[in-house]
């Protein structure tokens, strides 16, 4: 049987604030989140593509106070109600078929409740055309702060530690091959560092370039 079929490989992340990496695709946006409740607005929309680490920064508000975590394509009038119980509200994965009088309603919510919204997307909140006036008026008035995926540097030291936590001595060759073939993400960084080290112990095998291709191709 493959090798690939027995082991049980990472399907979800636990997001811990101490494996967030920084750099400047992304300080103005963890800088926010590690500041909360002193936010200058209360509602905040962090966009960036898939993988950027926008989920990551969620979970570390999630570790601030009590929150509501909901998918952008779930909402319904019952997230109203959960939310009166909850001090913040992550909305994520926004997109176009929201319900405008819904996300209208909820801003209103926070507004009345002295609470805070924090919206995740791929494009800015500002950007989607919507028809209600005022939810316009609202979406204008939010904090909107981008974030990029990791440059070729942060991906070299982003592996670099993670091999050197594990006591791995990886060579700069090797560290190079990865950054050209890997996901620019850090959720496939993470995979594949986990992946990795799972997959080494499995096989037994040495470090080395072979090992690292087929962990890339299960990935």
């Amino acid at each position: 049987m493959n090798d690939q079929l027995i082991l049980k490989f990472p399907t979800s992340l636990v997001y811990k604030k101490e494996d967030f990496y920084v750099s400047q695709s992304n300080q103005e946006a963890y800088d926010l989140i590690n500041s909360w409740p002193k936010w200058i607005k209360k509602t905040v929309n962090i966009y960036g593509p898939s993988g950027s680490g926008k989920s990551h920064l969620s979970s570390i508000l999630k570790s601030k106070t009590t929150c509501l975590e909901i998918e952008s394509k779930n909402l319904s009038e019952e997230t109203i109600f959960k939310f009166k119980t909850k001090e913040a509200l992550i909305i994520e994965n926004l997109d176009d078929k929201i319900s405008e009088k819904l996300l209208f309603t909820l801003w209103n919510t926070a507004t009345q409740d002295n609470k805070y919204i924090l919206v995740t997307s791929v494009k800015p909140i500002n950007s989607y055309k919507f028809k209600l006036k005022d939810l316009l008026s609202r979406v204008k008035s939010a904090l909107v702060i981008g974030i990029k995926l990791p440059s070729d540097d942060l991906i070299s030291v982003i592996l670099s530690k993670n091999f050197s936590d594990k006591q791995i001595t990886v060579e700069k060759k090797h560290i190079d091959y990865i950054i050209k073939r890997i996901d620019r993400s850090y959720e496939k960084i993470s995979q594949f560092i986990l992946t990795l080290d799972k997959y080494s112990l499995k096989k037994g095998s040495p470090f080395g370039l072979k090992l690292i291709k087929e962990v890339l191709k299960m990935i």
